[in-house]
């Protein structure tokens, strides 16, 4: 399969309808599609469930999204830090739903839709607040609860380089989410600091290949 490299980021999000489930990569601003997301603002699509990582930074990225009353509910395992002003606002306003879910599940969540798995049992937050209404089955003495799969429409991810097939490098701690965000949705969307000639990258250092990639666009930086 071959990904699209498209000439724009307004191109590359073109489609994304309101109402849609978008995973939105990151960990803090590591690896956060910056571009991308603009391009959603600009574009219009509102009514969205956003899943990542964390609410919003400051008020870039995810977090001018977030404030300009586009996210219906945000599906993240850190929803408050120092620079989160703009979710904890729309939160105390009534503004946004939230749901939180501790970072592995999230992860694990993400990773049992792209695998194909409907549902899986953890121990993480069994007894809590987290667990409660949820199935609850014991396995070797210890309570689990069961999480179901996370599937998105749209994933923006934010990687290092790809090639013209679609193949993905990502760059340190800005590998984070994106390899099983790609996975999860129907569409995967990638912005790269370049794209090179297929055949370029190291076939070692491909993390996710072009078969999980529909769409690319290259936003230039560091090389």
């Amino acid at each position: 399969m071959t990904a699209a490299i498209c000439p724009s980021a307004a191109d590359a999000v073109a489609g994304i309808r309101d109402g849609s489930t978008v995973l939105i990569s990151g960990f803090g601003m590591a690896g956060m599609p910056v571009q991308l997301i603009d391009a959603l603002i600009a574009q219009g699509a509102g009514d969205l469930t956003v899943v990542s990582n964390n609410a919003g930074n400051a008020e870039t990225g995810l977090a001018a999204l977030l404030a300009k009353g586009r996210v219906r509910k945000m599906i993240c395992s850190f929803p408050r830090q120092h620079d989160s002003w703009v979710f904890d606002d729309l939160y105390r306003a009534g503004r946004i739903e939230l749901e939180v879910v501790p970072q592995g599940t999230l992860a694990e969540r993400m990773r049992a839709a792209g695998a194909g798995i409907p549902a899986f049992f953890s121990p993480t937050g069994a007894g809590t607040l987290l667990g409660e209404g949820k199935q609850t089955r014991e396995f070797g003495g210890r309570a689990h609860v069961l999480e179901s799969a996370l599937h998105g429409d749209v994933a923006l991810i934010g990687a290092h380089i790809a090639d013209r097939m679609g193949n993905v490098v990502y760059r340190k701690t800005a590998r984070n989410f994106g390899p099983v965000m790609a996975t999860a949705a129907q569409t995967t969307i990638v912005q790269v600091h370049h794209v090179v000639e297929t055949g370029d990258l190291d076939p070692e250092a491909i993390i996710t290949p072009s078969i999980f990639v529909n769409r690319v666009v290259a936003v230039g930086g560091p090389a």
